[in-house]
């Protein structure tokens, strides 16, 4: 597994983690930012090869 990969598995772990204190806090606006966030990172991963588990 490549450094790349492993930043975007770590970076979406981060904002896994993030989306879901930001739900229970109810922060609506971290939750949609996080939730692009977390789009964008499965759309770069996806564009470039690597398959994600979630």
């Amino acid at each position: 597994m490549g450094e790349f990969t492993t930043t975007i598995e770590t970076r979406l772990d981060q904002a896994y983690k993030g989306l879901e204190e930001a739900t229970t806090s109810g922060d609506d606006f971290l939750a949609d930012t996080l939730t692009a966030e977390i789009e964008d990172l499965h759309r770069l991963a996806e564009d470039h090869g690597i398959a994600i588990q979630r």
